[in-house]
């Protein structure tokens, strides 16, 4: 089979490699689309390796059809179109995945725009849904409002019936969340979002802020959090590390917490199988009936993985960049 190969540098090539098969518990999944993800860029640069025993191609979540079924596979045949979320290897024509980790496709959305969900639904629900519980009356703001992650979180806040506020660097950007349903927009090249979130919130501030810079927005979101509220840092692209003003969170009671999805265990109950089922059950409901879709913000050939990565490290794109292996 063929798969994105790291050859010097981050310059991605599309070679032979040896072909997968389904082990116990797996299946083969013929990838016709594989979204791509700032981690990808980031183990294609060599800071990112996967985590012992995953494929060491790059692509955390594909969709396409079952090809293939291990042993002990029950919920899954041969031929179903799927997408699924994975610890690696979707930049390639075939994919071994865990079969607790694939999901069937939602209603109303089709095979190839498919690949923009898994990835961006388990990090969203698992981090507001099972460890913020966001419930409706609540205000969430996303730093990265026109990221992948920032456009799939504002349609599932709002369809919990919540509040949402976003940051983004453009006013086309905020114009992109407006659209999707965020109600607080602010641009963080000319505005203090903070101050902003007091003013609309009544000096309350955000119950859960999902962050995408770490370090460098860590006390700023203490400011701007409300009492009892939640920062969950997903990514540090804005560093590793702050200082902790622990008066200011002990004030508030606020808690800081740092998830991660690649790293989890399949099993378990905060393992990925649990995340995938929980997201089936409480997401895909929500993308059935259109309250959430997928947004692409372009689509590549997978030979195009290189220009896809440098798109998405420019930020001109919103939502999702996806890499199209086969038609």
């Amino acid at each position: 089979m063929r798969a994105i190969v790291a050859e010097s540098g981050t310059d991605l090539a599309w070679r032979e490699v040896p072909d997968v098969t389904a082990a116990d518990g797996e299946v083969v999944v013929d990838v016709v689309t594989a979204g791509v993800n700032r981690a990808d860029l980031l183990q294609a640069a060599g800071h990112y390796p996967p985590p012992p025993g995953a494929s060491t191609t790059i692509g955390l979540e594909v969709s396409g059809r079952i090809s293939e079924v291990g042993a002990g596979v029950t919920a899954w045949t041969v031929g179903e179109p799927v997408c699924a979320l994975l610890a690696g290897g979707g930049y390639a024509e075939r994919v071994a995945v865990p079969a607790g980790q694939v999901m069937p496709i939602p209603d109303g959305v089709g095979l190839h725009e498919a690949a923009a969900l898994p990835e961006v639904a388990c990090t969203v629900w698992s981090n507001l849904g099972m460890t913020a519980h966001l419930t409706a009356g609540q205000t969430v703001l996303f730093h990265g409002g026109a990221s992948g992650i920032g456009t799939h979180g504002i349609q599932v806040a709002r369809a919990l019936g919540c509040r949402v506020a976003v940051t983004a660097g453009s006013a086309k950007k905020l114009e992109v969340c407006r659209a999707l349903g965020a109600d607080i927009t602010v641009n963080y090249r000319d505005e203090d979002f903070v101050e902003r979130i007091k003013a609309e919130t009544d000096g309350v501030g955000a119950d859960v802020i999902l962050d995408l810079l770490g370090a460098s927005y860590l006390d700023r979101n203490i400011d701007a959090v409300a009492p009892d509220g939640r920062i969950i840092v997903i990514g540090f692209q804005g560093g590793l590390k702050a200082e902790l003003n622990f008066g200011k969170l002990m004030a508030k009671r606020a808690g800081v917490i740092s998830t991660a999805l690649r790293s989890r265990p399949v099993d378990g109950p905060s393992g990925k199988s649990a995340i995938v089922a929980s997201v089936v059950e409480n997401v895909w409901p929500m993308v059935a009936d259109g309250r959430v879709r997928p947004i692409i913000g372009a689509e590549l050939p997978v030979e195009q993985a290189s220009d896809a990565h440098r798109l998405l490290e420019s930020g001109d794109a919103h939502g999702k960049v996806l890499l199209r292996v086969r038609d």
